[in-house]
């Protein structure tokens, strides 16, 4: 079969008799072949891949956020990309999850950066920095600000490729069975919390645990842990936390924007063809959108069912504590940015733009929501 040209194959599928049952009618020619750093498009192949997640199967936003991916993926590719969702437990341990995906037990992984600390320590800054920055400006930072770039080169000394899928938004300070007065009362407090916010309640003379969300509750409800942080209301009530803890106490110092992730064996994406690549990330960023929009717009309506329905008491942090909060975190991210080179290059970029954006937060959503108050 002959190669056409551009104009060639243009006139010729015109003609409603020049494809006919998919095969080119005789005489006719083959649309010349693609010239992208990739596999051709359109080869007809069905992929079929397994996804590893950090969460229960079909768990309330961000196991249904899995869901929704593979779902949106499949029907974007016409069913060329086909993706086996397994919740935590399933396959690997929901903490094993980005070890799987990197080895190749599975081609894709779905869970949170600070999760990873313990492999990769610059991981954190791409879930969430204590005091750090808000959804809207961790997009900015991620998108627009070079952070992409790093997480990239973080990754790939792992076989992955990383993309943010989701974002909690500004969460709540977490859930305690005993009032928080002062900093003393986090000593010997044992609290479920992962990421450098966990490593500040360490620093304040408390015990940080790691568990996975499925684990959460049963360890609350037993006196395994005194308090855990989530991520906010709706979620917070799916979860059912105000049933076994005393004190909802905000705000969510430790994790101001929390990013969500999607991970890929880069091995078995550089293999896709060009467009499933392409609709990869748009289902990526649609989920990005998707997330924070449904905890945003969920969020007052379940602060307002805890309060009203289920008498939760909603507590401020007092302000000595969270300037020793600060104080602490300040100290961790120093350590550990000392200790590692590329945790010191990826938070140079994040709290460089951090400052940058700042300064325009400063006359524009600060000071909106300061003249809102007055």
């Amino acid at each position: 079969m002959k190669t056409c040209s551009r104009r060639d194959f243009l006139t010729q599928t015109a003609l409603p008799a020049a494809v006919v049952g998919g095969s080119i009618a005789a005489g006719g020619c083959a649309p010349r072949p693609s010239q992208g750093n990739g596999p051709a498009v359109h080869t007809g192949k069905t992929y079929r891949w397994k996804m590893v997640t950090t969460w229960p199967p079909h768990f309330p936003v961000m196991g249904e956020g899995a869901d929704n991916l593979a779902k949106w993926i499949k029907d974007m590719s016409a069913g060329r990309l086909e993706i086996q969702v397994y919740g935590g437990g399933e396959l690997v341990p929901a903490l094993q999850a980005f070890e799987a995906v990197s080895q190749g037990t599975a081609e894709m992984g779905h869970g949170a950066s600070y999760y990873w600390a313990g492999k990769a320590p610059a991981a954190q800054f791409f879930a969430a920095v204590p005091f750090g920055m808000n959804a809207q400006q961790m997009n900015a930072w991620l998108y627009a600000g070079g952070g992409m770039q790093l997480w990239q080169e973080v990754y790939a000394a792992f076989d992955l490729v990383p993309f943010p899928i989701g974002n909690s938004g500004v969460q709540m300070g977490g859930w305690f069975n005993k009032e928080i007065r002062s900093i003393n009362d986090i000593k010997g407090l044992k609290m479920r919390i992962p990421g450098l916010g966990g490593k500040v309640i360490a620093q304040a003379g408390g015990s940080a645990v790691l568990s996975a969300g499925g684990e959460i509750y049963t360890n609350l409800e037993r006196g395994v842990i005194d308090a855990t942080e989530w991520v906010g209301p709706y979620h917070d009530f799916l979860m059912g936390f105000h049933k076994i803890a005393k004190y909802y106490y905000y705000p969510g110092w430790h994790e101001p924007g929390t990013v969500l992730e999607m991970f890929v064996n880069k091995r078995a994406f550089e293999q896709l063809p060009l467009d499933l690549q392409e609709i990869v990330r748009a289902a990526a960023y649609r989920s990005n959108l998707s997330l924070l929009s449904e905890l945003e717009s969920k969020n007052y309506q379940y602060l307002n069912t805890l309060i009203d329905e289920h008498g939760v008491k909603v507590v401020a942090f007092p302000k000595d504590v969270l300037d020793t909060f600060r104080k602490y975190a300040k100290d961790v991210i120093s350590d550990l940015t000392a200790s590692d080179a590329l945790s010191k290059k990826v938070y140079q970029s994040f709290d460089r733009f951090r400052k940058q954006v700042d300064g325009w937060a400063e006359i524009s959503e600060k000071a909106y929501y300061r003249s809102v108050g007055e």
